[in-house]
């Protein structure tokens, strides 16, 4: 799988070194960009910052997607491993007595995302999303 394949593809499927790789690797480049912006206080280097944020939310997503293609999940559980604990954060900032069981709720649902994007070993073999990225690795 080439390099833009694992960054930016939307389809197939990837194991956990290649998530972690990935977010990794992006969230070091762009934080140290950001960084240099602030230290600076650059406008330049702001902008290219904010311009960098797109390519590194956009690979996010896809390295996302193909790990629950790895454990054979749709692509729709985004919205509960991104949007949901966004919400419930929302509704914490907003809900005066009930804002510790929504700042819970969110935290438990991304723990629950953490640990079934990075922690959970894929399906083992062929599933409907491709191959078995450790097909071959024992």
């Amino acid at each position: 799988m080439e390099l833009a394949q694992i960054w930016f593809s939307f389809k197939g499927r990837i194991n956990r070194a290649k998530y972690w790789l990935v977010l990794l690797v992006g969230s070091a480049i762009f934080a140290t960009i950001l960084l240099g912006a602030i230290a600076a206080q650059s406008w330049a280097l702001g902008i290219l910052a904010g311009l960098l944020f797109i390519p590194f939310f956009v690979s996010s997503l896809a390295v996302a997607v193909k790990r629950l293609h790895d454990r054979e999940k749709s692509a729709w559980w985004l919205l509960v491993f991104y949007l949901l604990p966004a919400l419930l954060d929302g509704m914490a900032n907003v809900a005066e007595d009930a804002s510790l069981v929504f700042s819970l709720a969110s935290f438990a649902v991304s723990l629950w995302a953490f640990v079934e994007l990075g922690c959970l070993r894929g399906t083992i073999g062929d599933n409907q999303y491709g191959p078995d990225p450790l097909e071959g690795r024992g």
